[in-house]
């Protein structure tokens, strides 16, 4: 399953509802997108050290999925659909549901214009 950035920081806060659903999954990833936009909000938090730390443990035990060219051929059909259809969606956002739909696992999040985009499955905790 991959962790969105609303699902990595409610995981830090050790969210019990989150914890659950994470309890039986085998695999645990979030996208270089997510980890990028989890370190701009640790860099302007009060508690960087304590997150510092937890991040780095969380990253000992889980995937980071990066981008690639295939990648970029996903992201361009992300954008395509979406466009066409009217519905848009933030450009990171555009990033994290192409690399789900190219790996073909679940996105573990919160934001509901996820489920604006064929071919992926959204969770919600």
């Amino acid at each position: 399953m991959i962790l969105d950035t609303n699902a990595i920081s409610a995981l830090a806060g050790k969210d019990p509802d989150l914890i659950r659903k994470l309890r039986d999954t085998r695999r645990v990833a979030v996208t270089l997108i997510n980890l990028g936009e989890y370190k701009f909000g640790i860099a302007h938090s009060r508690e960087k050290a304590e997150l510092t730390n937890w991040l780095n443990s969380f990253l000992s035990r889980a995937d980071v999925l990066c981008p690639d060219v295939e990648t970029s051929d996903y992201y361009a059909d992300v954008r395509t659909e979406l466009k066409k259809a009217g519905t848009p969606i933030p450009a990171n956002d555009c990033w994290i549901a192409a690399i789900t739909r190219q790996h073909g696992m679940p996105i573990l999040s919160r934001d509901q214009h996820f489920d604006l985009v064929d071919g992926i499955h959204r969770i919600e905790w």
